[in-house]
């Protein structure tokens, strides 16, 4: 088990960082930080391989952390977004 940090990208919509708690961001390297801009934290959570994550995979994403020092998550492809939205949408009548 692992006790991670998630963490949010101000400037990409839906990227996020993970990273052991213990260590917080000091394994993040520089480049990856200025890109990702100031990170804002969304929570702690203890993670096990068989834990489900909306859009990552838990092995995946203990093996990045264990590896690198950190997982980051990036945004659905604008494709299957714009068919979520699309699909989702209320039906108004009018054409």
């Amino acid at each position: 088990m692992l006790i991670c940090s998630i963490y949010r990208s101000p400037k990409k919509d839906e990227m996020y960082l993970y990273v052991d708690k213990r260590d917080g961001l000091e394994r993040v390297p520089e480049e990856l930080r200025e890109m990702f801009g100031t990170p804002s934290h969304v929570m702690d959570m203890p993670l096990t391989a068989e834990r489900k994550l909306a859009r990552a995979d838990s092995e995946k994403v203990m093996n990045g952390i264990q590896e690198r020092g950190f997982y980051l998550q990036m945004p659905p492809p604008k494709e299957d977004y714009m068919l979520d939205i699309h699909v989702n949408r209320p039906s108004t009548g009018v054409r």
